[in-house]
C-alpha cells in the first residue's frame, strides 16, 4: 500500500501545491509517517488552522504541503481551511480511493471502483486496465474495459464476446466467473442487450451463443432472427478471424445438430446457400447439389467453377478442398468436351488439334480423378464419376482415337508430316546446342511416361518460378510406344533394333540401363563429354558437386521415373494420377537444382505417353481375336512382336522398315484403345500403342532469364455513382486488371471500410484474385460491406474502403489501394 500511497500523492502534487489527507478511520498514521516526498512539507491539523493557513499562504507561498488530520473531515461550517481545500486537492487513502488515484481517474468515477472491489484485488488487472483507459472515457467506457480485462480481451464489447465464445468452446468459464465476482454481470448483459438485442428473462452465455449462431444463419438467409444485424456483423468478424477459427468450428459443429441444420439446408436453394458457411452442413449440401446438377448436366461449367471459387472463403473449405477441386475439374472436362470437334482431316491435323486443345480433356479428367481419390469421398462423387468416366471413355477417348485410327490406317510409314520424330531428337534438339558458333552445354531430362498433357501442366508450374521461362512443342514417339524403344530413340541412334525379348539395340549395343545408355550417348558428337545418370543421384549432389558436373561435361542425360514405375504395376496402376502430380513437383525441383549448378539449357521429354481409364475395363475393351503368325516373341497390352504376323480386323501390322527400325521383327498394334489379353498385367494404365495419348509426347525447353519476371495481378476499386454511403451496407466492385498467368500471379487482399483514424467500421473480407479469364467482365468481384454500430460515431465524415496485403507470413499488412466515401446515413441500425 505504501507504494500506491506514494504514487497517488505524487500524481496529486504534480498538479497541486497543497494536498489534504483526512484519516477518518484513524488507521493511516503509520502510512502518513512513512511518506517522504521530495520537496513536500508534512504538516498536521491540530487546532492550528489559522497558523497553518498563514504559513501556507503568506509565509511559504511556493512550498508544497501535505496537510494531515487524524480524524474525519469536519463539516463545511466548521472547516476553517475550507477555502484552501476547495482550491487544492484531497487525498483519500482508503483502498478504493487509492485504486481510483492509481488509475488517474477523477472522484466522480468512485462508483466504478467501489461497486466492483473484487476486480481491483489483482495488481495485474489494474495494470491491464490502466493500459486500456483513454482520457475521454466515461464511466460506461471504463466498465467495458473492465469486462475486457476480465476475459483477456483488448478491445470493445465484440472482442469480449469473441473471447468468451473461445472459452465456451474450450469448456472454460473463468471469464464469466470473474465478471460475476466483480459484480459486472448486470452491466455485461445490459451491454449485450443494447448491442445485439439479446434480452431473455434469465440471460445465459451459452444460450446467447446458440441464439447468435441461429440468428446469424437466419438473417443471412434474409429471414428474421432473435438478434439484430450488429450481431451478424460481430459473428462474421469472429468467424473470419483466424484467431477465432478453432472456437467457431467447435461451436458450429456442436450447435449444428441442436439447431437441426442438416434438415433445414435440404429445403434451401443453391443460390441461398452458396455465400454461407455458418455450418459444415452447408458445404455438404452445396456439394450434393453441385454433384446432382453436374451429373444431370443441369448446371453450366462456368457456374460450377464460379461456385467452387466462392466456396474457398468457407471456413470448411480445407475439409472439402479436394471435392471442390474435383468438381471444378469435372466442370472443365464437361466444357472442354462440349466444345471439342473430334474430327481431323489428316494425321498432322489430328496431332495439331490434340496438342492445342484436346489434351485439356485428358488433363481435366486426370485432375478430377486425382482430387476425387484424395477427397476420400468416392461414394459422394459416385454418380458424377460414373457420368465423367462414361463420357471420357466413350465420347472422347474412344471417339477421338477411332477417328485417329482412320488416319493412321492410311499410313505406309510411321511419320507425321510437320512434326519431329523421336528418333531425331538427339540430332534436332540436343546436338543443336553443341552446333552453335559458341557451343553451349545442355541437359536432357527423360521422364518416363510424361504424357503431353502432364508436361503442359509442368510447363505452367515451371513458368511460375521467378526468372524461368519454358515452351512446349509436340513430338511423335516411335512405335511401339514403350520404354525400351523410346529411351533408345532419344539417344544418338543407328540401326534401332527391337530384340525378341523386347529389348532394343543401337549401334549394335544394348540401350537398357543407365550405364549402357551413357555408352550409346558417347556415340554422338565427337569431342563432347557425355554423362547419364538417374535424377535421384543428381538431386543428392551437393551444390559444389553439381557445379563440378556442369564443368566437366557438355551433355547430361538425366532419367526420371515417377509415372511409369507406378502405372506399370497392377497393384499400383490406379495411383498413376497421383504419380503424375508428384512428377510435376519433381521436375520443378529438378529444374531449380540444375540452374543452381549452372545448367541453363534444359530439355524435358518422354519416352512415351499412356492411356489411363480409372474404372476396371470391360471385356469388350480387349481385342476380339487373338493375333496369329509364324512366331510370336513378345506381347503386352498394346503391342505384339514376332515374325510373319498376320494383320487382323482389330490390329494394324507394321514392318520394321515402316517404323524406321532395323531387324526382321513385325509389330502388331491394336486399333484405337483396344488392349490385348495378357495375364497378370494391369489394363487401366497402358502404353505401346498408337493412340494420340501414347504417341504425342512433349519437348519442353526450359531457360532462365536474368531479370525478375514474376508479378501479381493488379486490383482496382470500381464505384458507380456517387461515393456516398447512406445505408447500413454498401456494395462495390473490385476489378482484377490482368488475368492470372504463370508470370502474373494471384493477389490476396484484406478489404474493409475504415474511419480516418483507422477504426474498422464494417465487416472485413479476405479476397483472392485469381481469375484466369480473358473476358473483362469475368474478372469483376462484387462485394458488399455491412457497417457496424461503430460507424455511427463517424457519421457525416469521410471514410475509406481500404485494400491491404499481408507482408509475407507476418501479421503485418501493407496498404494496397483505397477509395474515399462520405458517410451520411440515419441512425436506423437494422438494415434487414
Amino acid at each position: 500500500m505504501s507504494e500506491r500511497i506514494h504514487a497517488g500523492l505524487t500524481r496529486l502534487f504534480d498538479e497541486h501545491r497543497i494536498v489534504f489527507w483526512y484519516d477518518a478511520a484513524r488507521d493511516m498514521r503509520g502510512e502518513f509517517d512513512a511518506v517522504d516526498l521530495e520537496g513536500v512539507e508534512k504538516v498536521e491539523v491540530a487546532n492550528n488552522e489559522f497558523g497553518l493557513k498563514y504559513r501556507m499562504l503568506r509565509q511559504e507561498p511556493k512550498q508544497k504541503f501535505l496537510v494531515f488530520k487524524d480524524g474525519p473531515e469536519p463539516a463545511m461550517a466548521d472547516n476553517w481551511l475550507l477555502d484552501v481545500q476547495l482550491a487544492t486537492a484531497v487525498f483519500k487513502a482508503d483502498q478504493a480511493a487509492i485504486w481510483l488515484s492509481e488509475l488517474g481517474l477523477p472522484a466522480q468515477f468512485e462508483t466504478v471502483v467501489r461497486d466492483h472491489m473484487e476486480f481491483y484485488r489483482s495488481g495485474g488487472r489494474i495494470e491491464a486496465l490502466k493500459r486500456l483507459i483513454r482520457p475521454a472515457d466515461q464511466k460506461s467506457d471504463v466498465l467495458r474495459r473492465m469486462l475486457a480485462v476480465c476475459v483477456g480481451a483488448e478491445g470493445e464489447l465484440d472482442t469480449v464476446v469473441e473471447e468468451l465464445l473461445g472459452q465456451l468452446a474450450a469448456r472454460r468459464d473463468d471469464g464469466l466467473k470473474l465478471i460475476e465476482r466483480a459484480n459486472l454481470s448486470d452491466f455485461f448483459w445490459t451491454q449485450i442487450k443494447n448491442a445485439y438485442g439479446y434480452a431473455p428473462d434469465a440471460p445465459d452465455f451459452e444460450d446467447f451463443a446458440i441464439t447468435l449462431f441461429q440468428s446469424s444463419y437466419l438473417i443471412a438467409m434474409g429471414e428474421d432472427g432473435k438478434l439484430n444485424s450488429e450481431a451478424l456483423l460481430m459473428f462474421r468478424r469472429w468467424k473470419n478471424n483466424r484467431l477465432g477459427a478453432v472456437a467457431f468450428g467447435a461451436l458450429s459443429s456442436e450447435y449444428q445438430d441442436l439447431l437441426k441444420i442438416d434438415a433445414d439446408v435440404k429445403g434451401r436453394t443453391l443460390k441461398a446457400l452458396r455465400p454461407l458457411d455458418h455450418f459444415e452442413a452447408i458445404d455438404r449440401q452445396v456439394i450434393r447439389m453441385l454433384v446432382e446438377a453436374m451429373s444431370s448436366q443441369t448446371v453450366s461449367a462456368a457456374d460450377v467453377v464460379t461456385i467452387t471459387r466462392e466456396r474457398r472463403q468457407s471456413h470448411w473449405y480445407e475439409t472439402y478442398e479436394d471435392i471442390y477441386l474435383a468438381l471444378a475439374h469435372a466442370a472443365q472436362f464437361q466444357q472442354a468436351l462440349a466444345e471439342a470437334n473430334l474430327t481431323m482431316s489428316s494425321p498432322a491435323d489430328g496431332v495439331k488439334r490434340y496438342a492445342t486443345s484436346w489434351f485439356k480433356i485428358d488433363q481435366a479428367y486426370r485432375k478430377f480423378i486425382y482430387h476425387m481419390q484424395r477427397s476420400g469421398q468416392a461414394s459422394l462423387l459416385g454418380a458424377l464419376f460414373e457420368s465423367i468416366e462414361n463420357r471420357y471413355t466413350t465420347n472422347f477417348l474412344l471417339a477421338v482415337n477411332d477417328a485417329w485410327q482412320d488416319q493412321i490406317a492410311k499410313l505406309d510409314a510411321w511419320k507425321i508430316p510437320g512434326y519431329p520424330q523421336q528418333r531425331d531428337f538427339y540430332i534436332d534438339q540436343t546436338a543443336e546446342f553443341r552446333r552453335l558458333k559458341s557451343p553451349q552445354k545442355v541437359v536432357v531430362i527423360v521422364s518416363d511416361a510424361l504424357r503431353y498433357e502432364v508436361a503442359e501442366e509442368c510447363l505452367r508450374e515451371i513458368r511460375k518460378l521467378n526468372r524461368f521461362d519454358a515452351e512446349l512443342t509436340p513430338m511423335i514417339s516411335t512405335l511401339p510406344s514403350y520404354t525400351q524403344l523410346g529411351m533408345a530413340a532419344l539417344l544418338p541412334n543407328k540401326d534401332l533394333t527391337i530384340c525378341s525379348d523386347g529389348g532394343v539395340t543401337s549401334f549394335d549395343m544394348s540401350t537398357q540401363g543407365t550405364v549402357n545408355r551413357e555408352k550409346v550417348l558417347g556415340m554422338g558428337r565427337e569431342g563432347d563429354r557425355m554423362k547419364a545418370m538417374k535424377t535421384d543421384a543428381f538431386m543428392s549432389l551437393r551444390t559444389d558437386e553439381g557445379k563440378a558436373l556442369f564443368r566437366d561435361h557438355d551433355v547430361l542425360y538425366l532419367y526420371h521415373n515417377r509415372i511409369d514405375i507406378v502405372g506399370d504395376k497392377l497393384a499400383t496402376e490406379e495411383r498413376v494420377v497421383e504419380a503424375a502430380e508428384d512428377a510435376i513437383k519433381d521436375l520443378a525441383k529438378l529444374v531449380r537444382k540444375l540452374t543452381s549448378a549452372n545448367f541453363s539449357n534444359i530439355l524435358i521429354t518422354a519416352d512415351h505417353g499412356f492411356i489411363y481409364q480409372h474404372r476396371e475395363l470391360h471385356e469388350t475393351d480387349f481385342s476380339v481375336a487373338d493375333p496369329t503368325g509364324d512366331e510370336i516373341l513378345f506381347r503386352n497390352r498394346r503391342f505384339m512382336i514376332g515374325r510373319g504376323l498376320n494383320e487382323t480386323a482389330g490390329m494394324k501390322r507394321f514392318s520394321p522398315e515402316a517404323l524406321g527400325l532395323a531387324g526382321d521383327l513385325d509389330i502388331l498394334i491394336p486399333n484405337s484403345i483396344n488392349r490385348l489379353r495378357v495375364k497378370g498385367s494391369g489394363s487401366r494404365f497402358v502404353h505401346g500403342g498408337a493412340t494420340l495419348q501414347e504417341v504425342v509426347i512433349p519437348i519442353l525447353r526450359v531457360g532462365k532469364r536474368r531479370e525478375e519476371d514474376i508479378g501479381k495481378v493488379e486490383v482496382q476499386i470500381v464505384v458507380t455513382g456517387r461515393s456516398k454511403i447512406s445505408t447500413g451496407q454498401t456494395a462495390v466492385t473490385l476489378y482484377q486488371v490482368q488475368p492470372v498467368s504463370e508470370k502474373q500471379q494471384q493477389r490476396v487482399l484484406r478489404a474493409g471500410i475504415y474511419a480516418e483514424d483507422g477504426t474498422l467500421i464494417s465487416d472485413e473480407h479476405t479476397l483472392t484474385f485469381d481469375y484466369t479469364s480473358e473476358n473483362i467482365r469475368e474478372r469483376e468481384m462484387p462485394i458488399k460491406f455491412l457497417l457496424s454500430r461503430t460507424a455511427d460515431s463517424f457519421n457525416n465524415q469521410d471514410v475509406y474502403l481500404r485494400l491491404a496485403e499481408q507482408r509475407g507470413k507476418t501479421s503485418h499488412f501493407d496498404d494496397y489501394t483505397s477509395h474515399r466515401f462520405h458517410l451520411s446515413r440515419g441512425m436506423d441500425l437494422d438494415i434487414f
